[in-house]
């Protein structure tokens, strides 16, 4: 839906019209002409028209131009022999134009919780003002998704994009990084490669929204080409010093992690998405790896790494069949993260009945070391409007 902003503040043609009325007089004007007195009943018509025409134009590039989307999803999942129904997310998507320049994006989520009143939360996930100073050049600041890997620099809450039915494990156990409130320089399409780069500085893992938990920046660092037409590679650097006693809050899973000492954090992601044509067919790659490195000054250096490789292959227009695999592993001396060792199978197949209506069906097979192995099959519709 598309509205234009303020539009109480502008003047609607029939104002226009009875405004300007009483200035022009469709009477015959008395104009000379070769010494002779003649009427004209022309003049006054076409300047009133020439000036409606330009106060419409005016209107219409000075005019805000703002769009409101809207995102949905329901889930139908099998599980521990019983049927279930549950209500995902719905986001409202908000995106505008304010001038040439400067544009605005706000993504703001509803969703289920059961420590809520009324059983609903409501989640700001993305607030950023966006100003274009040069060519595909851009400085953005606000609260963003953290560009960490291509899933969170590329998706957003609506599922009705996602190629499976949730995101990936590392984005559920708490991995990454998925928000940074802060400012951030931004490139893209640069050159013959259509070369990328974001450069964000913000407030770190522990901190709110509103201020810093500590004296220290995170620093994101984040490139990638693309070579040709459906191929991607990206890698990025993202480091950050956590503070004893910081709360670091999950929210998709609602899992809080305490860091029990300070924590001088840096993780090193690498992406590859392809996305062509083969044998006639679509074929859908994506692939990342995060190596996240925790230091403390008890147990040194831990390590821990987090991939996942999705393919999936068009069939017809409409038909994508699917496969996942995720690995989770972290060391036995973790200083950060859960000690839970996870690997996870999803398997499906997804009907695009448009690029804002599409059905999944899914079988997810989840196996950690600290808790039961798990299996389900989810039927989820996802819609866009």
């Amino acid at each position: 839906m598309e509205v234009i902003a303020d539009e109480q503040l502008v003047p609607s043609p029939a104002i226009r019209f009875n405004t300007l009325l009483p200035l022009f007089s469709f009477e015959p004007a008395i104009v000379k002409k070769n010494g002779l007195i003649m009427k004209n009943k022309h003049y006054a018509r076409v300047l009133f028209l020439l000036i409606s025409l330009l106060l419409t134009s005016m209107q219409r590039s000075a005019a805000q131009r703002t769009q409101i989307r809207g995102f949905a999803d329901i889930s139908t999942f099998y599980q521990k022999g019983k049927i279930n129904f549950g209500f995902g997310e719905e986001d409202l998507f908000i995106t505008s134009e304010i001038t040439q320049r400067l544009s605005f994006l706000g993504e703001t989520i509803f969703k289920y919780s059961p420590d809520s009143p009324t059983d609903f939360n409501i989640s700001i996930e993305r607030i950023i003002l966006k100003y274009n100073y040069w060519g595909n050049h851009s400085v953005l600041i606000g609260k963003h998704h953290t560009p960490i890997n291509y899933w969170n620099d590329t998706y957003h809450h609506g599922k009705v994009f996602f190629p499976t039915v949730d995101r990936p494990l590392l984005f559920a156990e708490g991995f990454i990084p998925l928000h940074t409130t802060g400012i951030s320089l931004q490139g893209q399409n640069l050159g013959r490669l259509r070369f990328g780069y974001n450069a964000m500085l913000g407030n770190g893992l522990g901190s709110g929204d509103a201020e810093d938990n500590n004296m220290f920046k995170s620093v994101t660092l984040a490139v990638h080409v693309k070579p040709s037409d459906g191929l991607r590679l990206g890698a990025s650097l993202y480091h950050d010093v956590i503070s004893k006693g910081s709360t670091i809050q999950n929210h998709t899973t609602g899992i809080n992690t305490i860091a029990l000492s300070r924590i001088n954090q840096d993780i090193m992601t690498a992406s590859v998405y392809y996305n062509d044509s083969i044998f006639s067919k679509k074929f859908e790659l994506l692939v990342e790896s995060s190596m996240a490195v925790n230091k403390s000054d008890s147990l040194g250096a831990q390590r821990a790494l987090a991939s996942y490789a999705y393919a999936g292959l068009r069939i017809t227009d409409k038909v994508i069949p699917y496969v996942r695999v995720d690995d989770i592993r972290y060391s036995n001396k973790e200083v950060y993260f859960l000690d839970n060792n996870t690997r996870s199978f999803v398997g499906g197949v997804r009907y695009e009945l448009s690029y804002l209506a599409v059905f999944k069906l899914e079988y997810q097979h989840v196996k950690t070391r600290m808790y039961n192995n798990s299996d389900n099959i989810i039927f989820q519709v996802a819609v866009g409007f």
